[in-house]
């Protein structure tokens, strides 16, 4: 940075990340045809959640949503509409309701990352000239460290 460069106060920079990182969100979630299939990001973390971890209970996918059980019953509506889960008794406990993501949700669900990521990939190939990959690779050593930062703990180092 030459001495008439001013370094970006923080809350700017902040800003700036939160707009960038806003927008790029949501070209994700439309390049990846997140709004053809109709269904919210809420509704896509629970398909997530039964296909990886299914079948499961709706009080599990409530605790792992961090929602309340009205909100997932109206989330496992839809999906069941959709044809993408389906509820069975529990042969172990026939007073419970096991969630079974059906054969269409994983393939829902790798459709979206496919798409999501072929985008960042084509994205990365024509925008990032060879000499700023090792930018790019430190931006997301950035932004890794960002999401898995505990503020709490006053020393962390620099």
């Amino acid at each position: 940075m030459s001495e008439n460069q001013e370094a970006p106060r923080t809350p700017a920079a902040a800003h700036r990340l939160i707009v960038a990182i806003t927008r790029l969100r949501h070209r994700l979630r439309e390049e990846a045809g997140l709004y053809a299939t109709r269904l919210s990001v809420s509704q896509l973390a629970v398909l997530t959640s039964v296909v990886e971890e299914g079948p499961v209970t709706a009080v599990y996918l409530a605790q792992v949503q961090h929602v309340s059980p009205q909100s997932i019953a109206q989330n496992l509506a839809v999906l069941k509409a959709a044809g993408l889960v389906r509820g069975e008794r529990d042969p172990g406990d026939g007073r419970k309701t096991l969630i079974r993501a059906e054969p269409s949700a994983p393939r829902l669900l790798l459709a979206l990352n496919e798409s999501r990521e072929s985008f960042l990939a084509r994205a990365i190939d024509q925008l990032v000239a060879p000499e700023e990959r090792a930018d790019l690779e430190r931006v997301i050593d950035l932004l890794e460290r960002f999401a898995a930062a505990d503020l709490d703990d006053k020393d962390t180092e620099i």
